[in-house]
């Protein structure tokens, strides 16, 4: 049995996934099942956690980003989150993320 899909809104800034379009500022509409939902806030909070080491990293000044294995989890956690949007995302998601050329820079990731 085919699970249902509802839409969300999804802002990548801050992480916020949500089901109404009118509490908060968003960037890009999906329609995703609830499984697929979770793998996103799974994606989010590892973000999350990274960017955290991420500033506890800043404060070493000797260590510089192209060195810094935190700074490469980020980045590859970014473009899963903008793999998953596009795969889920309305026309326009998908539009704006092909526009981005992010997924085509970072293929290997």
């Amino acid at each position: 049995m085919e699970q249902q899909k509802h839409d969300y809104y999804i802002e990548v800034a801050t992480g916020e996934i949500s089901r109404s379009s009118t509490d908060s500022p968003w960037n890009f509409k999906i329609s995703a099942t609830d499984e697929e939902i979770t793998k996103l806030r799974e994606v989010f909070d590892s973000n999350h956690s990274t960017d955290w080491q991420n500033f506890y990293r800043a404060h070493v000044p000797y260590v510089q980003y192209h060195f810094d294995k935190e700074n490469d989890a980020y980045d590859e956690n970014l473009v899963q989150i903008y793999k998953m949007i596009h795969e889920l995302g309305d026309k326009d998601a998908k539009e704006h993320i092909e526009g981005m050329g992010i997924l085509d820079h970072f293929k290997s990731i």
